[in-house]
């Protein structure tokens, strides 16, 4: 841990104006990002008495290694720019909202041709129209229900497929839930004005259309069509259905969110009502670990920082009002940054009485059953979590915490396809967003312990190679500007967001992004003595010697550690071996998937693969004009030039590959080598 104190920057370099600072680690990574009004008083408060600071706000000087900061026009701005980098550089040591589950929500694909009505969960997209969250239970009924009326799509893009090219609808089709545009029953215009229509009544317009069909029933019944009014009848009962089941909490023309909060010294739990013309269309929920000192204001101001950052149009538009329980910091700022995202004006209000106040308690009931049902289903977790890493950390007699592991396998088929895969481990829990794959060949395919070595060096090299660049760029970049004043050097002054701001201590410039994260703790090889001898062996060549190598052996489950004759045995109720097991196994199912992908392209040879300048769409224009290699082989230059893309000098080049004394000449049919079959002749 570092001193703060040796990164601490002179009180009088530090400037008075609105800005925004960032702590990095040893590695460069940005930990923590925050606003101030005046940055002196504000960064000096983290160094005056670092021992009287909050636990993890202490843990975050401790971790960090430097401190940098950015001057801007007003508390807008720092507003602004302190969300901009929250979302770049997702600071572990910043407050940030995760949702407690994963809501499903009621999409439309409105950029399809055919737009499709699904239950989406996840990452929102663009071109999509998103209704909810909803339970479960309840979207599915709701979709359901209304593709009665609204018979707009549903199926996924290989049925659709399927049914356009037999001229057949799917079910759905056939009982009317479907307008089957995919045989043409309805044309794209039409079912497009469908999808609007679905999305229009979802967006709270259903009394228009409950109108519309009171009116068509009534004409089919003057008509003495009854049977036409039944089916219309049926659909009103449906709409009134979907409509009726969200409750009237507000006026009519009330559209308005609804946040609470439920906090302790540790976690905070949110929930948030979305109510749109006057009735609960939605409900959210977020738990956050407090890792800075935060007051509930402060926790207010990030929640819609981050909410009507990232998906604020998510639920048609924003409201006129956005209800809180206790006025957020910074409330003026936010109100203007709210209204420039919805064209106009949005009110921040805290209510006092009535029914809003009666609802906002009502969300508050819910954030604090929230947190209390986060916390009995993390406890387990957490706590098996802490003791397997504490574990591991004691029997292998590590210095340092294990709060990175990575994990590497080799995989392949008698030395063929040989690939490798790396899988991350941060608090004992995976990154996939960290996982990578190799492709191991030449001399370092011989055997496994040649491709450990190979895929440990690349990997670390690469680290190498990123660092000394960020040390040379730092390098010149104090060269030109002068000593160092406790921020970026590499900052460019013409760069800086706050012009005719004296940027002289400015910093806006974004840390590269490189294509591996910073190095980890511990690094697990599955195999045994051999494979563990050359991952240390690599890390040895490379000069590093703060990550440490372990390596578990499938057999009896040994741990062995580098020129050790002996391994390390964990008991087998350990949770730290249930650790490495976890850990060696998802490593060895990333491998083999690599693996089989790597292979499943290799299986098929053709003896087309052989000519000269005929890549595959060619390849495939032959067989599509000939119908078989065999017709191919004895087609003539002049025959060969009729297929698509293919020119004389190609069609020579063929009629050559092919003839008696050519490379081509020997029949070499296409096999599927997994499972023997003979594919062309």
């Amino acid at each position: 841990m570092a001193n703060p104190a040796s990164y601490r920057p002179k009180t009088g370099e530090i400037p008075t104006n609105p800005g925004v600072y960032r702590f990095r680690d040893q590695h460069g990574r940005v930990i923590y990002v925050g606003k101030a009004k005046s940055l002196r008083s504000r960064l000096n408060s983290y160094f005056a008495n670092p021992a009287g600071l909050l636990p993890k706000t202490y843990a975050m000087v401790h971790a960090a290694s430097s401190v940098e900061w950015t001057v801007v026009g007003s508390e807008l701005e720092s507003l602004q720019l302190e969300y901009t980098w929250i979302k770049e550089f997702k600071p572990r040591f910043n407050v940030v909202f995760r949702d407690d589950k994963t809501y499903p929500y009621l999409a439309v694909t409105l950029n399809e041709k055919y737009p499709r009505v699904q239950v989406m969960r996840g990452d929102k997209r663009k071109g999509t129209r998103y209704f909810g969250p909803y339970t479960a239970g309840a979207i599915r009924e709701t979709m359901d229900t209304l593709l009665r009326v609204f018979p707009v799509r549903s199926c996924s893009a290989g049925v659709f497929k399927r049914a356009e090219a037999s001229g057949r609808p799917c079910l759905l089709g056939y009982i009317d839930k479907c307008s089957a545009p995919c045989v043409g029953r309805i044309s794209p215009p039409d079912h497009r004005a469908l999808a609007e229509d679905f999305c229009a009544f979802m967006g709270g317009e259903a009394k228009r259309f409950i109108v519309k069909l009171e009116k068509q029933m009534a004409e089919a019944v003057a008509e003495l069509d009854y049977e036409r009014a039944a089916r219309v009848r049926d659909d009103i009962t449906a709409l009134r259905k979907v409509f009726e089941r969200n409750a009237v909490v507000l006026a009519d023309e009330t559209d308005a969110d609804i946040f609470a909060l439920h906090e302790d010294e540790l976690e905070a739990a949110v929930q948030v009502f979305h109510v749109r013309g006057g009735r609960i269309r939605g409900q959210r929920g977020w738990v956050v670990e407090k890792v800075e000192d935060s007051t509930t204001p402060d926790l207010v101001e990030h929640l819609l920082q981050q909410v009507y950052g990232e998906d604020g149009d998510s639920h048609g538009r924003l409201p006129r009002e956005v209800l809180v329980p206790v006025t957020p910091s910074n409330a003026d700022e936010l109100a203007q940054w709210l209204s420039g995202l919805r064209g106009a004006k949005v009110d921040i209000r805290v209510p006092q009485r009535g029914d809003k106040a009666t609802l906002l308690s009502t969300v508050r009931e819910n954030a604090e059953h929230a947190l209390k049902l986060h916390k009995t289903r993390r406890a387990g977790d957490l706590t098996v979590r802490s003791q397997a890493l504490q574990e591991l950390q004691e029997a292998l007699d590590l210095p340092v915490p294990l709060l990175r592991i990575e994990c590497f396998d080799v995989s392949h088929v008698q030395g063929t396809n040989v690939v490798a895969s790396m899988v991350v481990v941060e608090d004992g829990l995976p990154k996939k967003s960290d996982y990578r794959k190799f492709s191991v060949t030449g001399p370092a395919a011989a055997d496994d312990t040649a491709a450990m070595h190979d895929v440990l060096t690349r990997r670390f090299r690469h680290y190498l190679q990123d660092k000394s660049a960020q040390v040379d760029e730092a390098a010149l970049a104090g060269a030109a500007n002068g000593p160092d004043l406790g921020q970026d050097p590499a900052q460019d002054p013409a760069q800086d967001p706050a012009q005719g701001q004296d940027s002289s201590l400015d910093t806006t410039t974004p840390a590269p992004r490189a294509k591996f994260a910073y190095p980890p703790n511990l690094v697990v090889v599955d195999g045994g003595k051999p494979q563990v001898n050359a991952a240390a062996r690599a890390l040895a060549d490379l000069g590093i010697v703060d990550v440490y190598v372990v390596g578990l052996a499938k057999r009896l489950e040994e741990v062995w550690l580098p020129d050790s004759d002996f391994p390390v045995i964990l008991p087998r109720t350990s949770q730290g071996l249930y650790l490495l097991q976890r850990i060696r196994d998802e490593a060895h199912r990333f491998a083999i998937s690599f693996h089989r992908q790597k292979r499943g392209k290799a299986m098929t040879v053709s003896a087309l693969d052989g000519v000269p300048g005929l890549g595959a769409s060619k390849r495939k224009a032959l067989l599509a004009h000939f119908g078989s290699v065999k017709g191919v082989k004895a087609a003539s230059a002049a025959e060969l030039s009729q297929a698509k893309g293919i020119g004389p000098a190609l069609a020579s080049a063929i009629v050559n590959h092919f003839a008696p004394d050519g490379p081509g000449a020997a029949p070499v049919p296409a096999i599927n080598m997994t499972t023997g079959e003979v594919i062309e002749t």
